[in-house]
């Protein structure tokens, strides 16, 4: 079984969690209708348009 040879020090240890936190979340974008923050590609959740359509009755 493979043991490590030395302690892991801090820097390095934290230097490997740290690409963990580089990822950001999807870009949100402002509704053309109600200019509230939504999820590109997908029907508006406060006013129910997508492609300037409304497809669901809100």
């Amino acid at each position: 079984m493979a043991v490590p040879k030395r302690k892991t020090s801090r820097s390095k240890r934290n230097s490997r969690r740290a690409a963990n936190s580089k990822m950001v979340a999807t870009g949100f974008v402002k509704c053309p209708q109600c200019h509230e923050p939504k999820l590109p590609h997908r029907v508006c959740p406060d006013c129910g348009y997508y492609k300037g359509k409304e497809v669901v009755a809100k």
